[in-house]
């Protein structure tokens, strides 16, 4: 992978070069492999561009991206204010990003579940509201029933599971850059992805954006130690199962 950039602004993304560099490599290493779903650790956000891209084009419109972050990464290069690409990451999903970054094939808004999202720059507010993006709030998340009823009101056939860890307590995971308060629990977070995996077919599995101190916190590692054995125990249960299909059938999707 192409290492750290100079923070050079070009077209409103910094390390735009870097960026694309490591795109190419990642899209390059997917060449002839045949395995269907893929588990990513490491990295900010923007290392999900090449996974969901592929689980786009294996599973179409019957893909869903659940977005379990405490931010929307719904920027544009025009509305950031700082040209971090790892706010523009979602946002490049849908096809709205800098063209150097963009998808193959675009997700629609109606294949987006904004889970835990509680920090949205006012752009990014009026953007989910005028796509009417899905939001399940942490107040939602105590259990997991809202966030089942918004995947599979999406019609979805398959979820690619994406997990920033700021979307954490920080009371209870501190390991991130850009920590916000009143986040889900380390159960609550668990208990989402353990019930997807149940309920869908998992085309993948996201787990970034983890930043340590200096000083390693213990009660960090135990929580990251658990997070990264959950996600390895959905994965190998739900390929067990041949993947899940939603009990309440496909509907039809937003636009």
């Amino acid at each position: 992978m192409t290492g750290p950039g100079d923070g050079v602004l070009v077209e409103g993304v910094r390390d735009l070069a870097v960026l694309t560099a490591n795109l190419a490599a990642i899209r390059s290493a997917w060449d002839g492999a045949d395995a269907v779903g893929t588990m990513t650790v490491g990295g900010d956000c923007g290392v999900e561009l090449a996974p969901i891209e592929r689980a786009r084009r294996q599973h179409g419109d019957g893909l869903t991206v659940v977005w379990f972050d405490a931010h929307g990464d719904l920027n544009t290069p025009a509305s950031s204010a700082s040209g971090a690409f790892h706010g523009m990451v979602l946002r490049t999903l849908l096809g709205d990003g800098p063209a150097a970054l963009s998808p193959t094939e675009p997700l629609s808004s109606g294949q987006v579940v904004l889970a835990g999202v509680r920090a949205l720059d006012p752009p990014e507010a009026r953007f989910v509201a005028d796509r009417a993006i899905r939001h399940v709030s942490v107040a939602e998340m105590s259990t997991p029933a809202a966030l089942l009823a918004a995947v599979t009101a999406t019609g979805a056939e398959a979820v690619y599971v994406h997990i920033d860890l700021d979307v954490l307590d920080p009371a209870t995971f501190s390991a991130v850059g850009v920590p916000e308060p009143d986040g889900l629990s380390p159960r609550e977070l668990t208990d989402a992805v353990r019930a997807l995996g149940t309920r869908f077919k998992i085309a993948g599995i996201g787990l970034t954006e983890h930043q340590p101190d200096d000083i390693r916190s213990p009660e960090d590692d135990k929580v990251l130690d658990l997070l990264a054995a959950t996600m390895m125990d959905v994965m190998r249960d739900n390929d067990a199962q041949g993947g899940r299909q939603s009990a309440e059938g496909s509907g039809p999707r937003d636009a």
